[in-house]
């Protein structure tokens, strides 16, 4: 049973949002964040608990915008002082479908190709088609950046960093071959990817509402990064380097998603990218609690609520869970509490909303 949740009377506060992660204000209850909610559990939500008409979204501008209406309601309405959104070029990769739908959506599922990537040659890369920021739509961005309610804040960035767009382009087994065999390619794919994402990033700091870059670059898996420190060094971070010094020279943070253990590089990320926040946390990895206790005073720790309890658990378990963790980590500080990773669409609703509402219980 929902104690909170709709809040009759939503009162977002950006501004006090970034205060609390960089440590420059207390609170007894942390804000929530969340990184992606995917369609499959917003569309409940807006219609059964906001009661708002679902759309669907589409080509034409009246559609899109009814869309963008109905996310902007759903961050409201759920208490969150800011609004994640993401949309990025379109890189070409090599994308294998499944032949089984997905259960909830219809849709085949489909994922990058591991094996045979489009650039594996110096002749793949003089011919691969790069996509332009001067041609990207930057519609759906203005549109949230301009009918924000009072209050809320805009967290955005491209979607997919440096690493992932290099690795789904080359494929992640061409890129660590190429690493051995022709590390000058892949330096050159980096650089035509980090490009791209720095000048799209430029575009997104012109937005009037934006509080923070909150971008994703999943660099790990369980037990260690997916390529080298030393690749990772040479090849991505400067880009993350660079994404984050448009940030703060703008005056805002940069918050970063990151999949599996890097920890081999989160020195590097603190010290010498300058990021400000890390989110994605897997209890089997290092938990939330474990993470800030290590390096919670350098910088802020967002999420936490690991996402195998939030798909498997019942909604008794998420509010545990949950309740473990913001007793953890909100007296230290800088923390906001959210998933572990994101929302996908095997979460059920009603876990979600458990977590959500747990957490503004505090």
């Amino acid at each position: 049973m929902l104690r909170h949740l709709p809040l009759p009377e939503p009162r977002p506060d950006a501004i006090r949002f970034i205060d609390i992660l960089l440590g420059r204000a207390r609170t007894d209850r942390p804000p929530l964040v969340e990184y992606i909610v995917d369609e499959t559990v917003l569309r409940p939500v807006v219609e059964s608990l906001l009661g708002r008409r679902w759309a669907a979204g589409g080509n034409d501008r009246a559609s899109q915008e009814a869309w963008l209406d109905n996310f902007i309601a759903f961050w409201h309405g759920l208490g969150y002082d800011t609004v994640r959104f993401e949309a990025g070029l379109p890189f070409p990769e090599n994308r294998l479908i499944s032949g089984t739908s997905e259960r909830e959506t219809g849709k085949p599922r489909s994922w990058a190709d591991e094996h045979r990537g489009l650039i594996m040659t110096w002749d793949d890369f003089e011919r691969y088609p790069w996509p332009e920021v001067a041609t990207f739509d930057f519609s759906a961005f203005e549109y949230l950046d301009r009918h924000l309610p009072e209050g809320l804040g805009l967290l955005a960035s491209h979607a997919g960093g440096v690493f992932e767009h290099v690795s789904w382009i080359m494929s992640y087994e061409g890129l660590c071959l190429a690493l051995m065999d022709e590390p000058a390619l892949v330096e050159a794919v980096a650089a035509k990817v980090g490009e791209r994402i720095e000048a799209f990033t430029r575009h997104l700091l012109t937005l009037d509402n934006l509080c923070a870059v909150f971008g994703g670059d999943d660099m790990g898996f369980r037990s260690a990064t997916l390529i080298s420190p030393p690749d990772l060094r040479r090849f991505v971070l400067p880009w993350h380097k660079r994404l984050a010094a448009l940030a703060h020279g703008r005056g805002i943070p940069y918050f970063l998603h990151s999949c599996g253990n890097i920890a081999m590089i989160m020195d590097d990320l603190i010290t010498d990218v300058g990021i400000d926040g890390k989110h994605s946390f897997e209890d089997a990895i290092l938990s939330a609690a474990d993470f800030q206790a290590r390096y919670g005073e350098r910088i802020a720790v967002l999420g936490g609520i690991d996402v195998n309890i939030l798909s498997a658990g019942t909604e008794g378990d998420v509010r545990r869970r949950t309740r473990e963790v913001v007793d953890a980590c909100g007296p230290r500080g800088r923390f906001a509490v959210g998933s572990g990773n994101s929302i996908p669409s095997y979460v059920p609703a009603a876990n979600y909303l458990a977590m959500v509402d747990e957490a503004l219980s505090a």
